[in-house]
């Protein structure tokens, strides 16, 4: 075993080895020393790396009685279809950790689905955390469209466009939408939603079963700026008109109303899919995300929303 540890790629097959016996067979330190021919303190280290690599994906699946306590009341508070709530990490300043993990498990719950379904995504840091996270499947029944468009201001691929993660992951249909995420003027955006190609790819969204989003805010952290979607001036025109959180580029004020004009004449993207024949969820937390969250549920741009502890407190304060 001395030897096949040597070079990293045989390293990392100890580890996968040593982590499958762990947390999936369920044996011991000792064991899995036996069973890999060497000490208990290599095995001890196989198994950490094999958590540290990624090799091993831990999830938490025990009903913590507080957590489940704030998803029910935001869920009667807000008249919404689905909430969960993961615990919050006092100690951690990730604005994905945990909240990852949750998402990843609802989308692979409906892909895990036998019927065909629509799945449309949105885009942003925590979703593309959450992709991260799916497990290899194979979904050649389902679609999954994007809501955003996947071209950067530089005409680049946008970093943040999760559509083409999702196809590799799962291996389902993907329909990217290949727009800017902001066009340069009303005419164009107009100009482009009525070429054919893209006109069936809003269609297709707007067909979505179930929709995942992120939610961003509209200040000097926002997501469009510091990505360089929207210009200083765009944001401070944004915050004067009351943004207070924007959903695939579209901006809305505190009462969840979508801003009129500015940047909103321009976005490319499509419509968030209809609440009343479908699920969207929000996949979002933080402090400064509080207002924008907020908004989202009042009006109830979304009908589900994924969140941690101390977000969830938040909007109950």
């Amino acid at each position: 075993m001395a030897n096949k540890t040597d070079s990293p790629s045989t390293r990392l097959d100890d580890a996968a080895r040593a982590g499958w016996l762990y947390y999936v067979a369920g044996n011991t330190q000792e064991e899995i020393a036996s069973k890999l021919g060497i000490s208990r303190q290599s095995a001890q280290r196989l198994v950490s790396l094999s958590v540290s690599e990624g090799l091993i994906k831990v999830r938490l699946d025990h009903p913590i009685g507080r957590c489940m306590d704030l998803a029910a009341r935001l869920k009667s508070r807000f008249a919404l279809d689905l909430v969960e709530v993961v615990p919050s990490d006092p100690a951690s300043t990730s604005t994905t950790i945990g909240l990852a993990e949750a998402a990843a498990a609802e989308i692979e719950r409906w892909l895990k689905r036998p019927d065909p379904i629509i799945m449309a995504i949105g885009t942003g840091r925590t979703l593309k955390a959450a992709i991260e996270q799916l497990m290899p499947m194979e979904c050649p029944h389902h679609k999954v469209v994007a809501l955003t468009g996947s071209i950067a201001p530089d005409g680049s691929a946008a970093f943040y466009n999760v559509i083409f993660n999702v196809a590799d992951t799962v291996k389902a249909r993907s329909f990217p939408m290949p727009l800017p995420v902001i066009a340069s003027s009303a005419r164009e955006r107009e100009m482009l939603h009525s070429q054919p190609m893209i006109r069936e790819t809003l269609a297709l969204a707007a067909q979505a079963d179930v929709t995942f989003v992120g939610v961003g805010e509209i200040g000097p952290d926002a997501p469009l700026y510091l990505d360089g979607f929207i210009s200083d001036d765009e944001l401070k025109a944004l915050q004067k008109a009351g943004a207070v959180g924007e959903i695939c580029g579209w901006s809305f004020d505190a009462d969840g109303k979508l801003i009129e004009g500015l940047t909103n004449e321009r976005v490319a993207s499509a419509s968030i899919p209809s609440r009343e024949n479908s699920l969207v969820i929000a996949i979002a937390m933080g402090r400064k995300k509080l207002p924008g969250i907020r908004a989202t549920l009042s009006r109830r741009l979304v009908n589900g929303i994924i969140t941690d502890e101390a977000t969830a407190e938040g909007l109950l304060a």
